[in-house]
């Protein structure tokens, strides 16, 4: 048994509820969204060269929500209504707006997710996501070097990761070849309309 999630942060910068929600209500949202969402696989530029991310994504919320990201606007498309009905629950819940939510589908264990920090000045400090469909382990390091440690996510799980916890750490979703299953992440996102040059 490894450290809690507790030993490892403050629980103001990384808390885990293991089950928001049965196994069979978590596979029931998994099928549905999978099925409901559009799901797209857009393409990023590393080192002048295009590629697929190894991922699907579906980005949803209100109008105003959009950014940048790796020199790319994105724009959500409109709120599904269970989507909708679990940011109005969670905004309630950690007395936190949500606007927007991205939805991660890792159809197996070669889909993954690199080092990053969400940390582009649109994104507010929170975010909440919900795990389902097949347990994976999300990674995390500092942003100024030191050991790493993995939170295992199973299905019907949350995760709060709180002020600050982007500025000094990198997180990153690392490929299983054992897992067959697929999984979706939902990231539940409080996006802010940035005024630059007004």
């Amino acid at each position: 048994m490894g450290l809690s999630v507790q030993q490892r942060l403050p629980p103001d910068q990384l808390a885990l509820w293991p089950a928001v929600m049965t196994a069979g209500e978590a596979q029931a949202l998994f099928e549905q969204l999978l099925l409901e969402l559009r799901w797209t696989q857009p393409e990023l530029t590393v080192f002048g060269k295009s590629h697929p991310i190894p991922r699907r994504q579906s980005w949803v919320g209100d109008p105003e929500a959009h950014y940048t990201y790796s020199s790319q606007a994105f724009s959500p498309g409109p709120w599904h209504p269970l989507l909708k009905d679990l940011a109005v629950q969670l905004s309630g819940f950690f007395g936190q707006p949500f606007n927007s939510v991205l939805a991660n589908h890792y159809r197996d264990g070669q889909d993954h997710m690199g080092w990053h920090s969400d940390d582009e000045p649109e994104l507010g400090p929170v975010i909440a996501m919900l795990s389902l469909g097949a347990e994976r382990e999300l990674a995390f390091r500092p942003r100024g070097g030191g050991p790493s440690f993995k939170v295992s996510l199973p299905s019907g799980s949350l995760l709060l990761m709180g002020p600050g916890l982007q500025q000094q750490w990198q997180h990153g979703l690392p490929s299983r070849a054992k897992v067959a299953d697929g999984r979706i992440s939902l990231t539940f996102r409080q996006v802010r309309a940035l005024n630059i040059g007004h």
